[in-house]
């Protein structure tokens, strides 16, 4: 009944009618009822707030770094680097470096930023000397426009600011919570994808196994068929989309990392075709092969002790 080669209105009534006869029908857990609605608010708070942040730095990478520093954009390595921000409030153009000697820039720059404890006096020479031969837009600190940059920094380290007591939120509210312990035991996860993926999911044990969970999230293999057409089967993306992202952002992670069993099973995976990108780039590709093994990819058995 559920996996025939034909395909029409009539057999999908009839499939639909047998589910209901059956009881095979969602399970619907409302937010608020259960305890959840605080954790999804938080959830998409922060969601919110780091969409602004990252289109105000595309802002700055793609628009006025180019027009009035391009050659500072090779000295952001992070988008969590706020000093670096500091330092571009403290000197938005070349020409406000170019107004101090290199002594008094280094030493002026090194009282403004923030970052890490460390040393930055020969990396802030290097910035002068950029600056010093920039082929940026002659504009002087006072003219309108750097009064306008200022005003984007300004509000993208603000943005920083918000997104740190976040996240620091997320930690005190939930660090007595179990599955929220667990879930951070997984190569990859940690304390904003584990609280995406609580308030997303909410009760976890309403799944009776790590197949329903992944038929949720769209994780699960479909094939696209009409009549005699069946198409190739891939990952059906018909679940939480936010759920795939948090698992998606997990994999990015641990296949990064130097030692986990997700960074073993993802070698073996591209060691018949290393060369091919699209292997490498997607961790759902994996996600695809491990949903035919016997033992899951991501183990959902939350009521132990401790996950396998």
């Amino acid at each position: 009944m559920y996996n025939s080669w034909d395909k029409n209105d009539p057999k999908d009534a009839q499939v639909i009618l047998h589910l209901m006869k059956t009881g095979t029908t969602p399970r619907y857990l409302d937010p608020l009822v259960t305890g959840h609605q605080d954790l999804q608010e938080l959830a998409n708070t922060y969601q919110q707030v780091s969409l602004r942040k990252v289109r105000l730095q595309h802002s700055i990478v793609t628009h006025h770094l180019p027009l009035y520093s391009p050659e500072a954009e090779r000295y952001l390595h992070s988008s969590r680097a706020e000093w670096f921000t500091d330092l571009l409030l403290f000197t938005p153009c070349p020409a406000a470096v170019r107004r101090y000697t290199k002594a008094a820039f280094v030493a002026a720059a090194r009282a403004q930023i923030g970052g890490r404890k460390v040393d930055k006096a020969r990396w802030l020479a290097d910035f002068y000397d950029t600056a010093a031969t920039s082929l940026g837009l002659p504009v002087s600190e006072s003219s309108e426009a750097m009064r306008l940059f200022r005003i984007v920094l300004e509000e993208y380290r603000a943005l920083c600011v918000l997104r740190k007591r976040l996240e620091a939120d997320v930690v005190t509210r939930l660090a007595h919570q179990p599955d929220f312990i667990r879930l951070q035991t997984l190569p990859g996860i940690g304390p904003i994808v584990a609280m995406i993926i609580l308030a997303e999911a909410r009760d976890l044990r309403r799944f009776g196994c790590a197949r329903q969970f992944l038929k949720y999230c769209g994780f699960d293999l479909c094939t696209e068929q009409s009549g005699q057409f069946r198409g190739t089967t891939h990952l059906s993306k018909r679940g939480n989309a936010r759920l795939r992202y948090a698992f998606w952002m997990a994999g990015t992670v641990a296949i990064r990392m130097q030692q986990n069993g997700f960074r073993r099973k993802f070698e073996d995976y591209i060691r018949p075709d290393p060369q091919n990108a699209d292997r490498r780039r997607n961790p759902h590709a994996l996600l695809v092969s491990m949903l035919q093994a016997p033992t899951p990819i991501v183990p959902l058995e939350l009521q132990s002790p401790a996950i396998n």
